[in-house]
């Protein structure tokens, strides 16, 4: 089984727009609502490739009551510890003309520490079945920066290995604990390396210097490019056949699925990264978050290159 922990999750609101007006009225020609927040996106990826998982995390409010309903629905198993606060949602408005996407993110509600320590006493239960977890997402206001370290370590000792999907201060203290791979868009690694990252020689530096700090695996995510990890088997290059249209929003999700999914299963680094490319390019031509396309997925499978460059 893989947990999967979702601190500040969200129920995920998709409009797809022929065209976006912003200064006027504007008429989706599709809507779609499903249960969100990149853990869960992560959650229903995994389920979709047939893995055993199981979501943890923080609800509250009606539309905390609506994400858990929703996701029992879909098949995905769930034992979210309740709060005070409502559960925050999201928006992702996708425009036809031009393919962008843009989205609006909630901050969520305001999490109690003796909210935290009540999941994390029914996270630490749950370790003993599971061959990996993830902790992926933002923090909900309330919570310390050392929150996913915490549980990191407490899969450390539990003998559980973690994937981490964060950013800023979050990503750094949870680095820090070292969990088996940390997972950094561009734009994160850039932010914890202090300045823009021009290249692959740049990313690449700033991943080893990252790994330096604890994680055993540094895996940076370039959008379209693909992406470039840096392991304890040496440094990797990975990218898709070619760049597909459609909505980018949780196409990372997909990626941290794959990882999480290639690390439980104990594949090598060259398969881990095949298999979260194609899940990544996959999701990225779905409409939805936190979907693919099974035709999709093996299609793109086939021709994504993998290259081991210099030692990590």
């Amino acid at each position: 089984m893989i947990a999967v922990v979702c601190l500040n999750p969200a129920l995920d609101i998709t409009y797809q727009v022929p065209a976006v007006d912003w200064a006027g009225v504007n008429r989706p020609s599709a809507v779609h609502a499903r249960p969100g927040g990149k853990g869960l996106n992560v959650a229903r990826t995994l389920r979709a490739l047939g893995a055993d998982v199981l979501v943890l995390g923080l609800a509250g409010g009606v539309t905390g009551t609506a994400v858990e309903s929703a996701l029992a629905e879909a098949g995905v198993p769930a034992a979210f510890t309740r709060i005070g606060g409502e559960t925050r949602r999201t928006v992702t408005v996708v425009d036809g003309r031009s393919g962008s996407v843009t989205a609006f993110n909630e901050p969520g509600p305001r999490a109690a520490p003796e909210e935290f320590t009540e999941l994390a006493v029914r996270y630490e239960k749950a370790l003993g079945g599971c061959a990996a977890v993830v902790l992926s997402g933002s923090l909900p206001p309330g919570l310390p920066a050392s929150s996913y370290a915490r549980l990191i370590e407490t899969a450390a000792a539990a003998g559980v290995p973690a994937v981490l999907d964060a950013h800023g201060d979050a990503l750094r203290a949870g680095a820090a604990a070292r969990p088996a791979i940390v997972k950094p868009n561009l734009a994160e690694l850039a932010g914890l390396a202090g300045h823009p990252l021009a290249g692959r020689a740049a990313v690449a530096s700033a991943a080893r210097e990252l790994r330096d700090t604890g994680p055993a695996a540094v895996v940076a995510t370039l959008g379209a490019d693909g992406m470039l990890a840096v392991t304890e088997d040496g440094t990797w290059e990975a990218a898709p056949p070619a760049a597909v249209a459609g909505n980018a929003t949780g196409a990372g999700d997909a990626v941290a699925a794959g990882l999480a999914h290639g690390l439980a299963a104990g594949l090598p680094w060259d398969e881990r990264l095949r298999r979260a490319v194609a899940l990544g390019t996959a999701a990225a031509a779905a409409p939805v978050a936190g979907e693919f396309r099974p035709a999709d997925y093996e299609r793109v499978l086939a021709g994504v290159s993998v290259r081991r460059g210099a030692a990590g």
